[in-house]
């Protein structure tokens, strides 16, 4: 299961944030080689004030906190990332160098629901 969770300065309407957690739940699932029924996506929007990037310019900010399980090869983790990098600039005009995404990979047995608990990744999932 993974958790990808942003913090963001933008202020999103519902349904800019519905997209956009469709948009990202299709993506990791197309980009990881995976299905949508465990991924969980959170938007959490921030004040300005509580968010910054040493390099960052002017405009919003977007961070992803991505908690995956490990395995996956780089291309993959790579492609998902400049696909919602992009989207958010397209969608939301977030400059480049104020995004940001990170990877924590973590072993499948450490990622669980009520219902089951994550196995070892394969490319033949």
């Amino acid at each position: 299961m993974p958790l990808l969770q942003f913090s963001t300065t933008l202020s999103l309407s519902p349904a800019e944030r519905e997209s956009f957690v469709a948009f990202v739940t299709r993506r990791y699932a197309d980009e990881m080689a995976t299905d949508t029924g465990h991924v969980a996506v959170t938007v959490a929007e921030h004040e300005p004030s509580a968010m910054a990037i040493g390099r960052g310019v002017e405009g919003p900010l977007l961070f992803l906190d991505a908690q995956v399980r490990g395995g996956r090869p780089f291309a993959y983790k790579r492609a998902f990332a400049l696909a919602v990098l992009e989207r958010a600039g397209e969608a939301f005009d977030v400059p480049e160098p104020n995004c940001k995404v990170v990877f924590t990979e973590h072993a499948g047995e450490n990622m669980m629901g009520v219902d089951r608990v994550g196995g070892d990744w394969s490319d033949d999932e």
